[in-house]
């Protein structure tokens, strides 16, 4: 198995609590990997130390094979929480804005919104955007620069059942051209309809790791971990 992240004995202290104890994930490439727990199980927490936001108190984080440094980066795109994204600007000048950071060129930013599907949204005003439009774009954003690796926190939140069909089609895409999409979720239908691979986490530890298929009763694994 060619695994793309890895995490060995990753551990996090805040404020003299434990809250993320030798975690070791393996994240195979060119899938979708399911990041489970229920809330309050560290699931944010692990995702800022995936990405460079929080710096291990032990542990480390292995990509592509190389321990982690800000080269990372590069390779990785991450929406955490809320899309960075202005809006009185459209879809493109807010793409416009990221790209002169990342030194990315227009037709990076053309294959980006065609790829996420908002190339014609013109001169509307981000702030007019539904909530799964904005999603979108926050993916979009994190998708500048053809990174390897997407990170998404919880992308679920806050959409309606069109907005989430949407984003499933989405991830489907991003594997289908080699981008592997680490996903965390305490949304466990949501979850199953997206992820080949999981991982489950519970008060800070990795309880279960796995690969998950359509006829996994993805719930009765998730409530027997939690039991023991």
């Amino acid at each position: 198995m060619d695994y793309i992240l890895e995490t060995k004995n990753l551990t996090k202290n805040i404020k003299n609590e434990n809250i993320i104890k030798g975690l070791s994930l393996k994240v195979p490439k060119g899938e979708t990997y399911g990041l489970l727990g229920p809330n309050g199980a560290g699931k944010s927490t692990t995702m800022k130390l995936l990405c460079g936001l929080l710096k291990p108190s032990e542990g480390e984080v292995i990509f592509k094979g190389k321990p982690w440094s800000r080269d990372t980066l590069n390779k990785i795109g991450v929406l955490i929480e809320s899309p960075a994204i202005y809006g009185n600007l459209t879809a493109k000048e807010n793409m416009l804005i990221h790209a002169c950071m990342l030194g990315v060129s227009e037709n990076e930013i053309t294959r980006v919104l065609k790829l996420l599907k908002i190339d014609k949204t013109g001169k509307k005003k981000v702030s007019n955007f539904s909530l799964g439009m904005k999603q979108r774009l926050g993916i979009a954003i994190a998708l500048l620069g053809n990174p390897d690796l997407i990170i998404l926190d919880e992308p679920t939140n806050g959409l309606d059942p069109i907005g989430i069909q949407e984003l499933r089609d989405l991830i489907k895409r991003l594997n289908e051209n080699q981008i592997t999409v680490l996903v965390s979720s305490h949304n466990l239908a949501e979850i199953q309809h997206i992820a080949s691979y999981i991982g489950i986490i519970i008060n800070g530890k990795l309880k279960y790791e796995g690969e998950i298929n359509d006829t996994d009763d993805l719930e009765t694994i998730f409530m027997n971990v939690t039991k023991e």
